[in-house]
């Protein structure tokens, strides 16, 4: 680790990857369907020592059907894309290293904890997100295709129209619908 022509982009990496690991466990994918190694060009023999033994691992896992994961992967891809949890894995280091503008540094474990609960609120957003590409729809419906329970449900549309990412559509009969923003009401 440090060891990079990109100075430290390794360890940089190595931090994102710990928040693409905790959101693929939570997609319900598993970490153990990505590796990351480090090695210099000169390394054949052990890159491909890495690639037998990352093939021999997914092996042991259960088949992967893409089109099982196709909202999980979705909403982890925008997870990892929103200005949020960019701007936190970005200054990770300076905030845990140098302190933040008053100086004040925050212990590791204290900034992954709050990585990590950026990260899942971003893929909750992204999987509410996701859903109401498919047109207007109720918090029940969504719940039902995100697998979020119903208040959470609730939650995220409320921080996703403060975020003017999704708006209430109106009612069928009773029920409330909302869409994405981007989204014509149905």
């Amino acid at each position: 680790m440090g060891d990079c022509h990109y100075q430290d982009g390794n360890v940089h990496l190595s931090k994102h990857m710990q928040v693409v690991e905790y959101l693929l466990d939570l997609a319900g994918i598993g970490r153990d369907r990505m590796a990351v190694r480090w090695l210099s060009a000169a390394e054949g023999r052990r890159f491909a020592e890495y690639v037998k033994e990352f093939s021999e691992t997914t092996r042991q896992l259960s088949p992967f059907d893409p089109r099982k994961f196709e909202l999980p992967l979705a909403a982890v891809w925008d997870a990892l894309t929103t200005s949020r949890l960019r701007w936190l894995m970005g200054i990770e280091l300076q905030i845990i290293e140098k302190g933040n503008v008053f100086k004040e540094k925050i212990q590791e474990k204290d900034y992954w904890h709050l990585l990590q609960k950026a990260a899942e609120d971003e893929y909750h957003n992204a999987l509410v997100l996701e859903v109401l590409k498919e047109g207007a729809q109720s918090v029940r419906e969504i719940a039902l295709k995100t697998g979020l329970p119903v208040y959470s449900v609730s939650l995220r549309l409320g921080e996703l129209e403060r975020r003017h990412k999704a708006k209430f559509r109106g009612y069928d009969g009773n029920i409330s619908l909302f869409s994405s923003m981007g989204t014509e009401a149905a």
